[in-house]
């Protein structure tokens, strides 16, 4: 399958927009011959078309509101013309194959869900980040779009990950585990205990127990279903974790003759892994269970990371691997009533 529809890309969400944006934008046109809309105001975006001579290979689509990164789910009410909401519009209308937004999350899930409407049978929507594992990554689910879930959205997240690890990956059989306190089947709290409980009866699941906030980054399971307050907090941890452990790699490859001489015998090793650890790398995240694909760039995405999602985004709608995604969810329901 192939999608030859263009991206339609938030020029006004994200720390850095619209620059940033609009640079990333470029890069993604000239150096991965993607197709790109942009959204968002026409006066500023043609500006910063013309920082980078090219007004005339990016189209604008007009929108004059944008969300601000401080705003919440209401914020999609609020604001029905707003940048994102627009975005959202071409997809649902077939005049995009993606969107791709590095704006308030809440805002994202909120706007997805109301402009696209949820796939069939899928209670909510959930986002779902690849961890940089070897030798395929490993997909945590929810990452930040349901604060507060039920058991049964648990194993629903589950059975979204797998699907995509599947389509997206080429993982066989998926393991999945739960994200709790401890690798004992009663470790947790009320939602964890039932989820677990569910998970295990769960047939089209290969369920393998409990994991713990250390295994996130050890391959022992390729999906890990937890809820997104949950989710959120150990991929910012770990993210945290990462940035620091490289800043100090840095730092003590400087101090000494012999260090820098081993650095750079080792320096393409180096850079690979710094290259697979830095989140702007591998594009940011898919919100699945929509009718439509939606990637998530992190919030200070810059040029490098817009580009990523852009890649990303136009994978997943050349592929159709959401809609695909979506279609063994919906036929999982039909047969097991799950939730």
């Amino acid at each position: 399958m192939s999608d030859s529809r263009p991206i339609a890309l938030d020029a006004m969400g994200g720390d850095h927009a619209p620059h940033e944006i609009v640079a990333g934008a470029v890069h993604a046109v000239r150096e991965c011959g993607l197709r790109i809309v942009l959204v968002g105001s026409p006066r500023v975006l043609y500006e910063a078309l013309a920082d980078h001579d090219a007004t005339q290979e990016i189209p604008i689509v007009r929108a004059e509101e944008a969300l601000t990164m401080d705003e919440g789910a209401l914020a999609s009410l609020r604001r029905p013309r707003s940048s994102l909401a627009v975005a959202c519009h071409l997809v649902r209308r077939g005049d995009a194959g993606a969107v791709v937004s590095a704006g308030s999350t809440a805002g994202i899930v909120a706007t997805g869900r109301l402009r696209l409407k949820g796939q069939q049978g899928v209670l909510r929507p959930a986002i779902a980040v690849a961890l940089p594992t070897l030798p395929h990554p490993t997909l945590l689910l929810d990452a930040g779009a349901n604060a507060e879930a039920k058991p049964e959205m648990l194993v629903q997240f589950a059975h979204l990950g797998s699907a995509y690890a599947e389509l997206a990956h080429g993982v066989e059989q998926p393991r999945v585990g739960l994200l709790t306190i401890g690798s004992e089947a009663e470790k947790g709290n009320k939602l964890v205990k039932r989820a677990h409980e569910l998970l295990q009866s769960s047939p089209g699941l290969h369920f393998t127990g409990n994991v713990e906030g250390y295994d996130l980054l050890t391959g022992r399971a390729d999906v890990i279903t937890t809820d997104g307050f949950t989710g959120n907090v150990a991929l910012k941890t770990m993210e945290g974790a990462v940035r620091y452990a490289l800043t100090e790699l840095q730092g003590s490859i400087g101090d000494s003759r012999l260090a820098r001489l081993g650095a750079a015998m080792q320096r393409s090793r180096l850079r690979e892994l710094r290259r697979r650890l830095d989140p702007e790398a591998y594009g940011g995240a898919v919100l699945l269970g929509l009718n439509g694909t939606v990637v998530i760039a992190h919030g200070s995405s810059k040029a490098q990371g817009i580009s990523a999602a852009c890649r990303l985004a136009a994978d997943l709608a050349s592929s159709g691997v959401v809609t695909e995604v979506g279609e063994r969810v919906a036929a999982t329901h039909r047969s097991h009533r799950l939730w």
